[in-house]
């Protein structure tokens, strides 16, 4: 009995443990990306609730069906592409309006294999180099904050440093926990909102500007860099990820989730490595018990979220968005990276950066499509050149 209960605790400590640094380490980004495309802090709480409850509900089912430590996440580069795009025409029933058809398309990625070939064609430095500037603008946020408040942002900013030297994997989920710290004790009259779960819904509107300068990019993004990152890490431990079923799932839960305001439901990239790696046990063949219980853990997070969510809004000015530009910092650097290696194709990269961060809005439409559509007319010319 013993026996059975140690192997069991290594898979549901690791389930436990990509939850937690899933939900922490990307908590700030999601709520910042929401309310810059115009949510309230109760709708950008009931995305954040509805995320969680359909992530939870995709891993039960492709854990139980399939017996693979498949893990799903909420659009983590979506998000800070969302907080670098601002209030679409139309308001966040227009944004809204972009998620329906952010999930449409992943539905039909899993019906029509070709949408998904024409993504991949999109060369690879051009999508990351417009990831990269949209994280530009967030990844500042610390360094302006500190300059504002240094005594409120400071440890937050020490904390974060302090553990990537010995704790990486914590580091931004402590980060977080300080932030929530000093929010409480800062004394800004103390939080106000709800605090029980609520999912508030919204009806979408599909205005044309939200569904170019949101709906294509963010789809882009969530295709480029979390679902086929998900797979390849999913691959590296010796699991073939069902394709359409897995598109089919987070499809159905991104459309469904849209209407309580989440963004995109996608695979997980950077925590699918703990319920699937050694971490969860050394059989490969039981680690989807830590997939099982992070969907669990997942749930409980949804019923935190709301209460979280209004502790964090009623922070000094700064402190949320530090703690989001501190966890992209590393996604910045693997996408700059990422955009610039190879010298071959460098320039069209560098437009696509450089307007991606300029965060400018031409015809209603955002930075992120006119970075796309720049880069691919450079890339394009310099081809014919």
């Amino acid at each position: 009995m013993s026996g059975e209960t140690s192997r069991l605790s290594q898979p549901i400590t690791a389930g436990v443990l990509t939850a937690l640094v899933g939900f922490t380490s990307s908590f700030a980004v999601v709520l910042a990306g929401l309310t810059a495309v115009g949510a309230t802090p109760a709708q950008a709480a009931s995305g954040l609730l509805v995320l969680c409850v359909a992530q939870a509900l995709g891993m039960l089912w492709m854990s139980r069906r399939h017996r693979i430590p498949i893990s799903l996440a909420w659009s983590t580069p979506g998000a800070a592409l969302l907080a670098g795009t601002g209030i679409p025409d139309g308001g966040w029933p227009a944004a809204v309006g972009a998620f329906v058809v952010v999930g449409v398309l992943i539905l039909l990625t899993a019906l029509w294999p070709r949408l998904g070939e024409l993504i991949a064609m999109i060369p690879a430095p051009i999508a990351q180099a417009m990831l990269a500037g949209v994280l530009l603008s967030l990844c500042l946020a610390p360094v302006r904050a500190v300059v504002d408040d240094p005594a409120v942002i400071a440890p937050v900013i020490v904390t974060w440093l302090v553990l990537v030297r010995f704790l990486p994997r914590l580091a931004v989920p402590a980060a977080f926990v300080v932030a929530l710290i000093v929010i409480w004790t800062a004394g800004h009259g103390g939080p106000s909102g709800a605090w029980l779960p609520q999912v508030e819904t919204t009806m979408p509107a599909f205005e044309v500007g939200a569904l170019v300068g949101i709906a294509l990019p963010l789809y882009v993004v969530t295709m480029a860099s979390q679902n086929v990152p998900g797979v390849a890490v999913m691959a590296s431990y010796g699991y073939q990820v069902p394709w359409r079923e897995t598109m089919t799932v987070t499809g159905i839960g991104t459309v469904g989730s849209a209407f309580g305001g989440g963004h995109a439901v996608n695979l997980a990239a950077i925590t699918a490595a703990i319920s699937a790696g050694p971490d969860a046990g050394t059989n490969p063949k039981r680690r989807w018990i830590a997939s099982e219980t992070a969907a669990w853990s997942y749930l409980v997070l949804a019923v935190a979220s709301v209460a979280l969510t209004t502790l964090a809004v009623s922070g000094p000015p700064g402190v949320v968005e530090t703690v989001a530009g501190l966890a992209l910092l590393g996604t910045l650097g693997a996408s700059l990276s990422a955009a610039v290696a190879a010298t071959e194709g460098r320039e069209a990269a560098v437009v696509t950066f450089v307007v991606a961060a300029s965060g400018v809005t031409v015809g209603g439409i955002g930075a992120a499509f006119w970075a796309l559509v720049a880069g691919l007319v450079t890339a394009a010319v310099l081809r014919r050149r």
